[in-house]
């Protein structure tokens, strides 16, 4: 069964595009890594300004990355299983005589 769903992704391509769309995915999650600890600066900043009275938060900025990092990783993990799974086949012992 899990040889027939295997063709049937690699002939109709459909794994294929399933596997760049989690690449781009991985991608972006990696992106937002960096960028979540300087939206949440940004958002700090700004509401100090808008609510003067606003007491500033004690979480350390590398904290918004954590969730993001964690996306990350999971996401990458199934693109590779996924991508082992269906293009890379077992090594198989060859005998000498061709079988």
């Amino acid at each position: 069964m899990s040889e027939r769903i295997k063709r049937a992704l690699v002939e109709s391509y459909v794994g294929a595009i399933a596997l760049g769309y989690l690449l781009a995915q991985v991608i972006i999650r990696f992106a937002n890594i960096f960028v979540a600890p300087i939206a949440a600066w940004s958002v700090r900043n700004e509401s100090r300004i808008l609510i003067p009275g606003i007491a500033a938060s004690s979480n350390p900025l590398w904290e918004a990355a954590l969730p993001e990092l964690a996306g990350f990783l999971l996401v990458f993990l199934v693109w590779y299983v996924m991508f082992r799974w269906l293009y890379f086949k077992p090594f198989r012992a060859e005998t000498p005589d061709g079988t």
